[in-house]
This record gives C-alpha cells, sequence and structure tokens, in this order.
C-alpha cells in the first residue's frame, strides 16, 4: 500500500476540451494554470469527459444501426481515453505517463512522490466519469471533487427548459438527487454529477464543487479558500 496523499480531484467536462474543434486556447490556459499550483506544492487527479468526440461516434453509429447503452457507453469511454492521452501528452514532464484507465490501477510509491499531477479516464459502462472522480477522491483521501463543467451552478430546474431557474450557492447530495432527470444512467444524461456518483458520494460523504471550468480565475479563487462562483454539494 502506498502513502495517500493530499491531491485535489478535478472533474473535466469534455465540453469544455472540445465542443466544435479541441479548445487549445483553454488547454494552453490550463496547463499554465495547473504548472503553477503544482510548484507551489499542489497534487492533482484530472477525470476527463468525453465532450463531443463521443456525441459524434455515438451519433454516426446510431444513424446506422440501432445500437445498446453500452455500446453507446463503451464509445463513450474509448472518447475519454482519447481525451485523457490528449492531456497527457500536453501535461508531459508534469504528468504520470500512463493514463488510469482503471480507478484502481496500481501506482507504485515512488511514483506517487515523482509525478503530481494524474490523468484518468472513463472506465466501464454504466456512468459517466463524474462516477471515477468520486471513486479515485475515495481512493486518494480528499473530501471533495470540483466538476468543472460549462456550467457555472447548478440550478434548481433544468435551465434548458425553465428560464427561471435560480442558480443554487449550496444543496444536499438528497436535495441534487432530487433534481436528476433520472434515477438511473443514461449515455448522454444531462446532469452536472450523475446519479452513480451521487450515490456513492453521499455515501462516502464526499462533498462536490460544481463550478465553470473554463473560469480558471475563479477556480484559483476556489483553491484558495476565497469566495468563488459555484455550487456546493455535501
Amino acid at each position: 500500500m502506498y502513502k495517500k496523499e493530499n491531491f485535489s480531484v478535478v472533474a473535466l467536462g469534455g465540453s469544455i476540451i472540445i465542443s466544435r474543434k479541441i479548445q487549445t486556447g483553454y488547454l494552453r490556459r490550463l496547463r499554465n494554470f495547473t504548472q503553477k499550483r503544482i510548484e507551489s506544492g499542489e497534487k492533482f487527479i484530472f477525470v476527463v469527459g468525453g465532450g463531443s468526440v463521443a456525441r459524434n461516434y455515438q451519433r454516426a453509429a446510431f444513424s446506422i444501426v440501432n445500437i445498446s447503452n453500452e455500446d453507446k457507453d463503451w464509445l463513450g469511454i474509448h472518447s475519454t481515453r482519447l481525451n485523457a492521452h490528449l492531456l497527457r501528452t500536453i501535461f508531459n514532464g508534469m504528468a504520470y505517463p500512463i493514463v488510469l484507465d482503471d480507478p484502481e490501477k496500481p501506482i507504485t510509491q515512488r511514483d506517487l512522490k515523482k509525478y503530481s499531477l494524474f490523468i484518468a479516464s472513463g472506465w466501464r459502462p454504466g456512468w459517466s466519469t463524474d462516477y471515477i472522480a468520486f471513486r479515485l477522491a475515495h481512493r486518494f483521501g480528499a473530501k471533495r471533487v470540483v466538476v468543472a463543467t460549462k456550467i457555472s451552478n447548478v440550478y434548481d430546474a433544468d435551465i434548458q427548459t425553465h428560464k427561471n431557474a435560480r442558480p443554487l450557492k449550496r444543496i444536499s447530495w438528497k436535495r441534487y438527487s432530487k433534481l436528476l432527470p433520472s434515477k438511473i444512467w443514461y449515455p448522454g444524461m444531462g446532469s452536472p454529477v450523475d446519479p452513480v456518483a451521487t450515490e456513492f458520494a453521499a455515501k462516502k460523504k464526499i462533498s462536490c464543487v460544481v463550478l465553470r471550468g473554463t473560469n480558471l480565475k475563479n477556480l484559483n479563487r476556489f483553491l484558495d479558500g476565497k469566495k468563488f462562483e459555484g455550487t456546493v454539494i455535501n
């Protein structure tokens, strides 16, 4: 067994990494941001989503044949692995050279001390990379997960169908679970944290902060313990 370290676990939504095209400007800023914080002694685990890569493959397959949710999940999982390898390449020299495609993948004590950044992808069908982030947080003793997505807050209703939906500053896991469109995960579910991750986080008493991932100044404020824009779930 290796000694647990103090990591910040960040679930990077695929939509902020690649939407219509790969967001190289954001990735460059993210690299500089991460490097500065690592140089100050911090450690990170980035868990990467599939974004439009996953959606494009899923739509293409579905336009030809009727595919199962499991097959959609596998297309999404392999998309997250491609995105994770992109980040691993960008963070070459800082990041552990192997993508964590399994949240329980062994890491030696030597590598744990040597590297300050670990990058993870999807694992198996049945959940999103949100669940992987919380699994890794539990494994490494982190008490919270940052969900860096394209929205700035959790809202009290679906913002796509409710124009008057209000942003929430804090919400319990119990109340958050009632806002989910389904209690069962399905590929493409539009929620900041999927139901499998929600149940796991509530059980393990891991909190979550949902914020806009492209606003690195805001993320910086949060990591520094200052006032920030986002939603705390616990």
